[in-house]
């Protein structure tokens, strides 16, 4: 599977945003030299008018002006404002992008399934932050075509903890059958692993789609029994809920059944001191986040692209281990491989033959 190019629309119909800027800056670019030839003659005359100024002579700068803004441009795709992902993007965004050679652009995104879809799909996004167990879910389901050799990764980033917030008199995972649990929006990461986990538990639930923020302002309400949400501690959603608010954390134990995908972690009272009473944790497990890449043919623009990032990545990455940098970043090994998935080659051979097609 390749992104191609989609057909350029019929001339009648609405200019495409793009082809619509560049049209009115040329416009605007030709009634600028038009006026200024008139203002020098001091003559005003009609030959002169912005109508008759050819736009060919704004063509060349303009081009020129697009081909350098895009020659280092990658786009990012991570995760909602209130999770870890976007706030690596944006450490990623300050350290990297120098504004000539390398610029990186943050986006917000929906959630690891949806990330990887983003990435094999949409134009001008080459990398995304994913969980580590979101390539073999696709694969296991047949989410995308394609995805098996479409989707490599560049560096483990560090694991990610599993928050189950309930409401009080919710003391255990068992206390939420058939309870009303939000996971997340559909396509994320976290409904992904909250399916898997109270599979594996043996715990139907009903789940609920609400972004966090709102499923949050729920369940302070009593209107659901709890929130899953898959991010790395501290996770910003929780640290402005006030204390004697009777939520809580809810352990979740390492069993064999869960063990097999995921890794024990735990929370202590410094993480969440609104949550969790001093001197004491909870116990949760975890999942690693990996930064997911599309597999460009090497020789290609866009690999080109990439391979910047990665080395500019590795050679900086001393930066990301100070503040005012996420401490996650201080978890993270370059050298790390992740199980399943094929690290992207950023110094591959140009191709003789069979370069394949580019998205932009």
């Amino acid at each position: 599977m390749t992104r191609r190019e989609p057909p350029a629309p019929p001339q009648t119909g609405p200019m495409r945003p793009e082809v619509g800027r560049r049209t009115l800056l040329l416009a605007t670019t030709a009634v600028a030299i038009a006026g200024s030839a008139q203002g020098q003659t001091g003559q005003g005359q009609p030959g002169l008018a912005p109508a008759a100024m050819p736009p060919a002579v704004a063509q060349p700068g303009v081009n020129a002006l697009t081909a350098r803004a895009n020659a280092g441009t990658v786009g990012i795709i991570s995760g909602g404002v209130d999770g870890t992902y976007i706030r690596i993007a944006a450490d990623l965004a300050s350290v990297l992008d120098d504004g000539e050679n390398l610029r990186v652009l943050a986006i917000i995104g929906k959630g690891s399934l949806q990330n990887i879809s983003d990435i094999l799909l949409l134009r001008g996004i080459d990398i995304g932050i994913v969980q580590s167990d979101a390539l073999a879910f696709a694969r296991r389901r047949r989410l995308l075509p394609g995805v098996d050799t479409l989707i490599q990764y560049i560096a483990k980033l560090y694991d990610e903890e599993i928050h189950i917030l309930a409401r009080e008199g919710i003391r255990s995972l068992e206390d939420l059958r058939g309870q009303v649990v939000n996971v997340d929006v559909r396509g994320s990461g976290t409904a992904m692993t909250a399916s898997l986990v109270f599979e594996a538990l043996g715990v139907p639930v009903t789940t609920a789609h609400d972004t966090q923020d709102l499923a949050l302002t729920k369940l302070q309400r009593g209107e659901i029994a709890a929130i899953v949400f898959v991010a790395g501690k501290p996770a910003r959603l929780f640290t402005g809920i006030p204390a004697g608010s009777g939520l809580h954390l809810l352990p979740i134990a390492a069993t064999p059944a869960l063990i097999e995908t995921y890794l024990p972690s735990g929370f202590a009272a410094a993480d969440y001191p609104n949550l969790i009473p001093a001197g004491t944790s909870v116990e949760t497990i975890a999942v690693g986040a990996v930064m997911a890449v599309y597999a460009w043919q090497p020789g290609s623009d866009r690999h080109r692209k990439v391979s910047r990032f990665v080395e500019a990545f590795q050679a900086n990455f001393d930066q990301f281990l100070r503040p005012p940098r996420h401490p996650k970043w201080r978890e993270v090994n370059l050298a790390a491989q992740v199980p399943g998935w094929v690290r992207f080659d950023h110094t591959a051979a140009v191709p003789r033959l069979g370069r394949r097609p580019e998205g932009a």
